[in-house]
């Protein structure tokens, strides 16, 4: 289990991924937050835009969680290594073996942490984030950046997003007669009655156009009557990248049997599924650095190599991707090859130290 060298080690490397995930949070939280001020409106102040960007702080965590663990890895290490810690340990008869391996430790709290948070909480926060936003702006611009299209039968829906509570905001319903546009139906939001398993606008108004006229009618309410259940616009409607390992599964199923496109679905999926063996090859690879060719220099060196390692890793991820449709190979290659590839590098430079 744990001795008093794994302690020490565990405790130097967590708390250098700790001050490297603050920062960089604290970095992106000002950042976005001055982004967000050129949407401000009457209802969306500054205020508001503080708790919408407080709602997405557990994706900000989750996203940044890689570079944490790299950045942090070579910080807590590197900064043993400077004060010459590890190597008084490894006079004490440490092997660089057990050294590397006591800094894996804490990262199985890091890494559960991380998946817990994925699966639970940054599903429910973005979905909650989106909604709070979308009710404040209440335009064409904040609809532009959420929700999503879908068909049922002949008709075209567009949703603007769905909270927590199954209520669905801004449903517009495109109904056509061949190719001709017949009416538009516009609501404000569709709760869902669970005991009744039906659908409910609210503030509806219809739009019937034909080549005579055009006649608009008005209702508090109305009946929607639709196979379209809140599980399924949940997963129609959330950003494949915040949505759970199993909904993921779950959305990449459903777009097969449709015969659509679900490359972004089954991406994100072994992308999330796949995490904890990339965050312990960036480990690894943080650790190959500080014992193999970054051992004697500067800890802002060991930085910038860090942030170059990363960002290499993220944007070989990235043109993978796009790379899996074009060559038509698997997206579980696309995720896995650069991983395969982080391994690989950290296992040959420590072994090259011996």
């Amino acid at each position: 289990m744990f001795d008093r060298f794994d302690r020490y080690i565990a405790r130097n490397v967590l708390w250098a991924m700790l001050i490297v995930q603050v920062t960089l949070l604290s970095l992106d939280f000002l950042l976005s937050f001055i982004n967000e001020l050129g949407d401000a409106s009457k209802d969306y102040g500054p205020l508001q835009m503080l708790t919408y960007q407080a709602m997405r702080l557990p994706w900000r965590f989750y996203g940044y969680i890689p570079v944490g663990v790299l950045l942090g890895g070579l910080l807590g290490l590197g900064g043993m290594a400077s004060s010459n810690e590890l190597t008084a340990i490894r006079a004490a008869g440490r092997s660089l073996t057990r050294i590397v391996w006591g800094a894996m430790k804490p990262l199985l709290l890091v890494i559960g942490i991380t998946m817990a948070i994925g699966e639970w909480v940054v599903p429910l926060s973005e979905q909650s984030a989106t909604a709070y936003r979308l009710e404040r702006l209440k335009g064409i611009g904040a609809m532009s950046q959420s929700g999503g299209w879908q068909t049922e039968g002949g008709d075209i829906y567009r949703f603007g997003t769905i909270r927590s509570d199954n209520t669905v905001l801004d449903v517009t319903r495109f109904v056509f007669n061949g190719h001709t546009l017949t009416s538009v139906t516009h609501a404000d939001s569709a709760s869902w009655d669970a005991a009744q398993q039906q659908w409910t606008l609210h503030a509806v108004k219809e739009t019937h156009l034909s080549e005579q006229q055009v006649q608009t009618n008005s209702a508090d309410s109305a009946r929607w009557d639709t196979a379209f259940s809140p599980e399924f616009l949940t997963l129609v409607l959330m950003d494949p990248e915040t949505q759970s390992i199993g909904d993921l599964w779950r959305y990449g199923r459903y777009m097969d049997d449709q015969g659509t496109d679900s490359h972004s679905a089954w991406l994100n999926f072994w992308q999330k599924a796949l995490q904890p063996l990339a965050l312990a090859g960036l480990l690894l690879v943080a650790a190959s650095f500080v014992f193999g060719p970054l051992r004697t220099v500067a800890a802002g060196t060991r930085i910038f190599y860090g942030i170059v390692a990363g960002l290499i890793f993220k944007y070989t991820q990235d043109l993978l991707a796009p790379s899996s449709v074009l060559f038509h190979f698997s997206p579980l290659w696309a995720v896995l090859a650069p991983i395969i590839a982080c391994w690989l590098l950290g296992i040959v430079l420590l072994r090259k130290r011996g």
